[in-house]
């Protein structure tokens, strides 16, 4: 692996007769955040049908969606953080206990899974799956409270890391965040034909854009909604379950969220966009062109080209069709992977300075190897520019990155970097300018989880 990998996506509807349908599409704008596996478990008020598989969204529902009949739904795209990658992981996990039916979807990591896991295994349960997501089934079925409110509030309290859960009953939907509010979960309205309103959370604001729901504001980290219909009417009640100094995942706005979405109350586009201005304040380099690395480096690049006054061309072509593809392990078929996917215009590039802006680096061995087709290319000089700090340390609340071992800015300096890579020069974003393009709140990093740039973990 030689980028980051996220995540996932969650969402839940609740008061549509549509809320299938809502889901589904909420799940296809947020696809960027799961390619492994989707999923949705809907409630007609009597039982939670759930329809799921391995997949993108539009095969996982090319057929079947019309069965999930219910006025609540949940959704999930899955990119496997914990567990393994099987059919058995794939969400939401559905299961029937004393207080009837519940379906479950989480957006996140927990750092206590394997010691919670064990305990339960030692008091008898059987699990189904690898997923730690798991572990609150059996948390929720042990717990002697009459309510399940206050089973999913007990269960929270015996574990730690990050999560963002959306929890699906026969009558209710529940929402909720960590107590620091790592993962993103913003809550949404939509107005039925009837005039009535139906409420959505989501993962993404980009979920809302689509459905035309209306967005009302970020659930706060620690908060549960509670959604039901009390004497005919939908509603919710909000509870402050848990308190603490909130730590954002700051690479939401690096490299997961979708550029028009609002994250943490922010627009990623313009967080985006202000990092490349930043990096042009920080890096005043000679080029005669400033080329992303699509899709990751375009908004930056933009930023850059804009404050340094350098044309902006796209001179790397993504194909955004490849699939899954067979390739012998060689070092000429790895640089095959890489040319694949990009493809660079020669015409642009020959005998030209170029100023290349991506988000990070990993490994390193997808930038080494579009320096060496831009050489190919014909390009002079050229200087990568990474619109982020060097990440020096691998993260534990619901990102897939390798071991610190395989993290080259971890092994290395930036000039060791440089070298592997084959760049003229090499250049990383600033903490304080990562700071700066976020805004005045975020000033010495208050508020945001950064441990992959400084390995100050949270938990």
């Amino acid at each position: 692996m030689d980028s980051w990998n996220e995540k996932c996506a969650i969402v839940g509807v609740f008061n549509s007769n549509r809320s299938a349908a809502l889901c589904y599409y909420s799940l296809f704008a947020m696809q960027h955040r799961g390619q492994e596996s989707s999923g949705i478990s809907t409630s007609n008020g009597y039982d939670i049908t759930t329809l799921k598989g391995e997949g993108l969204v539009t095969s996982v529902f090319k057929y079947g969606l019309e069965k999930l009949v219910g006025d609540a739904s949940i959704g999930h795209n899955r990119y496997s953080t914990a567990g393994e990658d099987s059919k058995c992981d794939v969400q939401p996990i559905f299961a029937r206990y004393s207080l009837g039916q519940i379906a479950l979807a989480h957006n996140g990591n927990l750092v206590n899974a394997e010691e919670v896991r064990d305990r339960l295994i030692s008091q008898g349960a059987i699990f189904q799956s690898h997923l730690d997501t798991e572990n609150l089934i059996h948390l929720i079925a042990q717990s002697k409270a009459t309510k399940l409110r206050d089973r999913i509030i007990e269960s929270l309290s015996c574990i730690k890391g990050a999560y963002s859960f959306v929890f699906l009953s026969r009558g209710k939907l529940f929402a909720i965040r960590d107590p620091y509010g790592f993962r993103p979960l913003s809550l949404g309205e939509i107005n039925n034909e009837d005039g009535s309103k139906a409420y959505i959370v989501a993962s993404e604001t980009c979920a809302f854009d689509l459905i035309n729901a209306r967005y009302i504001r970020d659930i706060n980290p620690g908060e549960m909604l509670i959604f039901s219909h009390e004497n005919g009417v939908c509603s919710y009640e909000s509870i402050q379950v848990f308190k603490a100094e909130p730590k954002k995942c700051i690479f939401e706005f690096i490299y997961f969220a979708r550029p028009d979405s609002f994250v943490f109350n922010k627009c990623v586009y313009e967080i985006r966009k202000n990092m490349g201005i930043e990096l042009a304040k920080e890096y005043k380099i000679k080029a005669d062109l400033v080329i992303p690395v699509p899709d990751s480096g375009v908004i930056s690049a933009i930023g850059y080209s804009q404050e340094s006054g350098i044309p902006f061309e796209f001179g790397i072509v993504r194909n955004h069709y490849i699939g899954r593809t067979f390739i012998e392990p060689t070092q000429s078929s790895r640089e095959l992977k890489v040319r694949l996917k990009l493809n660079p215009i020669k015409e642009l590039i020959k005998d030209k300075d170029i100023i290349v802006i991506d988000d990070s680096i990993v490994r390193g061995t997808t930038s080494k190897q579009i320096i060496r087709i831009l050489r190919k290319a014909g390009a002079k000089k050229i200087h990568l520019i990474i619109a982020s700090p060097q990440t020096i340390s691998p993260c534990y609340y619901g990102v897939d990155t390798p071991d610190i071992s395989h993290l080259i800015s971890a092994t290395k300096s930036i000039e060791e970097v440089r070298d592997f890579i084959n760049a003229d020069s090499l250049h990383f974003l600033s903490l304080d300018g990562l700071y700066r393009s976020i805004g005045d709140e975020a000033k010495d990093g208050e508020g945001y989880c950064k441990a992959c740039f400084d390995k100050q973990y949270i938990i």
